[in-house]
């Protein structure tokens, strides 16, 4: 489990496709402290740390999983939003994200608004209804609050630190987002279509 708030922006140093594709991503992390095994959201999505060294660590990503996720968008030299997962007396400081990508929304629109960006996503149309004006969304891993929905339409606002500190500042329209809905929203809508 993971709470959507950005610790690390990591860089792509090296994809390298096998029988799945093999990513090293280079992190400001203590690996020292980042067992094998571990769980790391990498821009929303969970995956699995196979190997490590001082600077680095590599995940193995299933072509399910890139099939589902922005995860063939990646280049080396790219860059990604790190999480690490929750240890039980964290604060939850966003909100519960489970790092399994629901679907992928497009940028279809940015306007500057002072110094926040106000932006504009396409969520998929199977997807659109679980999200609502001032509901969570997690967006490339990180917790966000939605502005306003006109069908399948949304809006975020991001502010200056979301856009220093996450890779928010460097986003164009175009760009696929990695989406997870909330999860409360999916049981929701679950209740709202057996009652």
């Amino acid at each position: 489990m993971f709470t959507g708030i950005v610790t690390d922006i990591g860089e792509i140093r090296q994809l390298e496709h096998r029988g799945d594709l093999r990513a090293r991503i280079g992190t400001s992390y203590d690996m020292a402290g980042v067992d094998m095994g571990a769980s790391i959201a990498c821009s929303g999505v969970c995956l699995t740390v196979v190997d490590k060294g001082n600077d680095w660590f590599d995940v193995d990503i299933s072509a399910e999983t890139v099939s589902k996720t922005n995860i063939g968008d990646w280049v080396a030299g790219g860059h990604i939003n790190l999480e690490r997962s929750l240890r039980v007396g964290d604060e939850l400081g966003g909100h519960i994200v489970s790092g399994h990508v629901d679907g992928v929304a497009e940028i279809v629109a940015m306007l500057d608004e002072g110094d926040s960006t106000r932006v504009t996503f396409r969520a998929p149309a199977d997807l659109a209804k679980f999200i609502a004006p001032k509901g969570s969304v997690a967006l490339n891993g990180t917790s966000l609050t939605v502005n306003e929905v006109q069908g399948r339409d949304f809006g975020i606002n991001f502010i200056p630190h979301t856009k220093q500190v996450t890779t928010w500042g460097r986003i164009a329209v175009g760009d696929r987002i990695n989406l997870e809905i909330d999860t409360l929203a999916r049981y929701v809508a679950r209740l709202a279509e057996a009652g």
